[in-house]
């Protein structure tokens, strides 16, 4: 079966309900803006999945759905055959969504008062989960250097030891920096939760867009007290493109802190997936691989094309290269203008939307990030819109 996909196909997208293309007024205030800020991509999901919905659509009744052995197997098979992580079937359940798993996991094992760790500038949601749950939020800030960010692992075990956080939400790969941690900083990390008794729960829903030929590296594989403390979330929706049909997963090795767990989720029915979920996942993990490898190609091409434009036409901007996902850490302090004024030239004078930086934390401040899931053509024309709008 060609699963090939034209990438350079543009695909509109609005009026479709996309919250990308449909609720530009609502974040922004207005609506002629080229979007390219949620991370999910403008691009057609891989033909193998469109078929099989399709296939399954036909049927004339939609009833409860058994979820079949195949679509445990899919998964499991996945990690072992792309990243060598070995996962059991028991330790392995479906969630509806990642953000929406980490709110479960917060809920169960945190209680309102309870502080957690997050590490800025970071992933947004992870803040909003942590505030709006009534817990209490403590950053442990990345550190610059001069050849990108690292964990400050110093102030890592501080926080720890005098904030004594429940739990810490670690991104790996990191969003929006486009960091994959390795794996001797992830080991650090994990002996220091052991110690200080932290659940670490890893995001890991970047993990299979690892690029430039750079290994994902699943935080419940480096360690055996990794496996202890963690926690991880990851997902085929960044990936294949298909976030709207809400099909995440759940691993966590440690019996102690999974069987109650899993047990809450399935006595409140937050572990059964929909039949769309399933088969989508399925398909994906069994057929998507040439997809997935032509993609990862393609967004390789367009950061280098950003890169290269920066490099010649925005000298005041450095462009990021991410070891993994589709997201452009934007660094635009050159340009010598207040966030607001950042803002301002790529809303109102580029009429851009990307995610500004201060969103993340206080340290992306000046800082915007760029979606290069899209196509070339939009993607080029969007920076030409930049460089004229810094010649005005």
């Amino acid at each position: 079966m060609n699963c090939a996909c034209d990438f350079d196909r543009e695909i509109c997208r609005k009026g479709t309900g996309a919250i990308k293309a449909d609720c530009l007024k609502d974040f922004f205030g207005c609506e002629d803006l080229v979007p390219l800020w949620v991370a999910d991509m403008d691009f057609a999901v891989a033909p193998e999945i469109t078929e099989a919905l399709i296939e399954r659509i036909k049927h004339p009744v939609y009833g409860y759905a058994a979820v079949p052995d195949s679509y445990w197997e899919s998964i499991i098979s996945w990690l072992k055959r792309r990243h060598n992580w070995n996962v059991k079937r028991e330790e392995l359940t479906y969630v509806n969504g990642v953000v929406r798993g980490i709110a479960f996991i917060i809920n169960y094992f945190t209680n309102p008062g309870d502080k957690i760790l997050i590490q800025t500038p970071v992933y947004h949601p992870f803040r909003n989960l942590t505030v709006g749950n009534k817990r209490i939020c403590v950053t442990n800030p990345l550190r610059e250097t001069a050849e990108g960010y690292e964990m400050d692992l110093e102030d890592l075990e501080r926080k720890f030891a005098e904030e004594s956080p429940k739990m810490m939400i670690l991104c790996n790969p990191h969003n929006p920096i486009g960091i994959q941690w390795d794996a001797e900083t992830l080991r650090k990390v994990a002996a220091l939760a052991k110690k200080y008794g932290v659940i670490v729960v890893s995001d890991e829903i970047h993990g299979d867009l690892v690029l430039y030929g750079k290994p994902h590296i699943p935080f419940l594989e480096v360690s055996d007290d990794a496996r202890e403390v963690g926690i991880a979330l990851g997902a085929p929706s960044k990936t294949f493109n298909i976030p709207g049909l809400a099909s995440s997963w759940i691993v966590i090795s440690n019996e102690d802190l999974r069987k109650p767990f899993f047990e809450w989720m399935a006595v409140n029915e937050f572990s059964d997936p929909t039949f769309v979920a399933t088969i989508a996942t399925e398909v994906a993990y069994n057929n998507g691989e040439r997809w997935l490898k032509e993609l990862t190609n393609y967004i390789e091409g367009n950061i280098e094309a950003v890169e290269k434009f920066c490099e010649e036409r925005l000298p005041g901007i450095r462009a990021i290269r991410p070891q993994a996902s589709f997201l452009v850490w934007l660094d635009c302090r050159g340009l010598s203008l207040t966030h607001e004024e950042l803002i301002d030239l790529f809303v109102n004078k580029a009429h851009l939307a990307l995610n500004d930086g201060g969103m993340f934390g206080e340290e992306g401040v000046g800082f915007m990030r760029l979606n290069v899931g899209t196509t070339r053509e939009c993607l080029m024309k969007s920076m030409e819109s930049l460089a004229k709008a810094l010649e005005v």
